[in-house]
């Protein structure tokens, strides 16, 4: 089961990390993403982790504020988020999928198969 966590109230040039736990498994051979979904609108690709390999991707509004990390000990990806911006406000998911080896596409949501219930980010100007 993911959790997502670390959401909150911030204001515009702020930084706020957010973490995605599992509990039962695993993240190991597995892909985890970041989407982000503010009201109104359809949810959103922010970033990716393949976790064994470390590769990362990130959506073009948040590269370069954005980071996303993983701690093998503890099981968790973090999502590093800096000079946030009012547009940033929104409810931040994680998700997995298992990685394969196989082509996929990391920036759709329905390419991941479990998702947490989703944390809240709201950043005032």
């Amino acid at each position: 089961q993911l959790q997502a966590s670390g959401g909150g109230l911030v204001q515009a040039g702020d930084s706020l990390s957010l973490s995605c736990t599992t509990s039962g498994r695993s993240f190991s051979n597995d892909v985890v993403g970041w989407f982000r979904q503010a009201q109104g609108k359809e949810r959103e690709f922010v970033t990716y982790i393949r976790w064994t390999a470390g590769i990362r991707d990130y959506a073009d509004s948040v590269q370069g504020r954005f980071t996303i990390s993983r701690d093998n000990a503890k099981n968790t990806v973090y999502l590093q988020m800096t000079s946030l911006k009012p547009e940033d406000t929104a409810v931040y998911y994680c998700a997995v999928r298992s990685f394969s080896g196989a082509y996929f596409d990391r920036s759709s949501s329905r390419e991941y198969t479990e998702w947490g219930p989703g944390t809240l980010v709201t950043v005032s100007s």
